[in-house]
Parts: C-alpha cells; sequence; structure tokens
C-alpha cells in the first residue's frame, strides 16, 4: 500500500488517518507543533504510523492531506509537494482565517488560491464538507447498501482518480463535482455542507452518490 503523509493531524487529519491505517496504508502525520507533540496519536494509530515534521511529510506520501486552517496555506512546502497528489481538506472561515476579498466576491475558491501557491501540485478538494465524527462512522466496504459518498474536485484527471481510489479504500463513494472553480459548491453554507449526513450529535446517516449530487446541484452563489 501508499504511504500516505499528512500536514496538519487534528479533527479531519487524525480521522482520515485512522480509517487510513485501518485499509492497510503507512501514515506519516506532522502539525505546526512538532513531531514530539504527535505521540498520543502515533500511538493511537500503531505501527503503521510516525510522526514527522510538515516538510518530511510532504516529502515521505505518495499523496498528502492537507488539513490545516485556511490562512496558513502559504506556508505550505511547495518544493516538497511539488507534482504530487494533495488532498486538500480546507474551508476558508472569515472569522477564524480573516477576509480574503477574493472569495468574499466570489472570484475564485479556496482550492484555487492553494492551487496557485502550491504551483505543479495536483490539488483535489476532499473531506471539507462531513463532520470529523460523521467521516469516522459512516465508513462502509465496498459495495454496502448504506455506503456514503463525498463530493471531490480537481483540474487534473488522474489526481481524481488517486483521490477516488483512496475514498474507495477508506469507505466511501466519490461525487465528481469539476474543476477546482466549481469547489464553491460544497463550501460552507451550501446545501452539501454538513446537512446530508445527519445531526451534529448523532452518529451520523449515510448519503449516498444520488443524495450528495443532488445537494451539489442545488448550490446557489
Amino acid at each position: 500500500m501508499a504511504t500516505v503523509s499528512f500536514i496538519g493531524s487534528g479533527n479531519i487529519g487524525a480521522t482520515v488517518a485512522r480509517l487510513a491505517v485501518a485499509a492497510g496504508y503507512d501514515v506519516v502525520v506532522s502539525n505546526s507543533r512538532g513531531p514530539e507533540t504527535l505521540a498520543d496519536l502515533v500511538k493511537s494509530l500503531g505501527h503503521r504510523a510516525r510522526a514527522v515534521t510538515a516538510t518530511e511529510a510532504a516529502e515521505a506520501g505518495e499523496f498528502v492531506v492537507v488539513s490545516v486552517p485556511f490562512k496558513a496555506y502559504r506556508e505550505l512546502p511547495v518544493v516538497q509537494l511539488a507534482d504530487k497528489v494533495v488532498l486538500d481538506t480546507n474551508n476558508y472561515y472569515p472569522q477564524r482565517d480573516g477576509r480574503f476579498s477574493e472569495l468574499d466576491e466570489g472570484t475564485t475558491t479556496s482550492a484555487e488560491l492553494e492551487q496557485r501557491h502550491l504551483g505543479t501540485a495536483r490539488l483535489v478538494k476532499v473531506f471539507n464538507n462531513i463532520y470529523y465524527r460523521h467521516l469516522a462512522s459512516l465508513a462502509r466496504p465496498v459495495g454496502a447498501a448504506d455506503r456514503t459518498a463525498l463530493p471531490i474536485a480537481s483540474d487534473d484527471a488522474n489526481a481524481m482518480k488517486t483521490a477516488t481510489a483512496f475514498l474507495d479504500a477508506i469507505g466511501y463513494d466519490a461525487v465528481e463535482v469539476g474543476p477546482l472553480s466549481e469547489s464553491w459548491r460544497f463550501e460552507p453554507d451550501t446545501p452539501v455542507y454538513g446537512t446530508p449526513y445527519g445531526s451534529y450529535d448523532t452518529a451520523g446517516t449515510p448519503a449516498g452518490i444520488a443524495d450528495v449530487q443532488a445537494a451539489v446541484a442545488a448550490a446557489t452563489r
């Protein structure tokens, strides 16, 4: 199996790492505070996991999950991520990230800004529209009648295939939304952001491909 690296190991990053280990992947985790602060997470993940710096994580993974506050996207290691598939879980929250006028005006998307910063890296927007506890509980094996789907977007067809295969391995179907310019359709305050997967105080409600497709199509800007 491939090695999956994580830049950012908070709620979403750690949840995806657990799903990846359960699916047989080796994982490399990192955060902004240093690998020594991830000892408990590594212990819980088991022998397939190790903690390193963010730069080392970018170098180590066949593909890399980025799960940091959006305002920190300019700190991502461009050289080490060159040409790699990057799974971007980030959302723009003005109350946390400060104001970005081009995002407020709808002239671009947060994923496009991150792609612009990363250059030759091949960005896929994914995991940003689901509560981490639902992400942990709704994974199902291939062929399950109650399998849940997640929307994804990318400007690179092969990167989209990599992301789809990873989702499939960890228990989810993918709904391809289109290029990164269309990723606004599953950003905060859209119909597919959180809602299809149930209330935050529950274990989550399965949302299949048709449900997610319909919610994505209902988005307005």
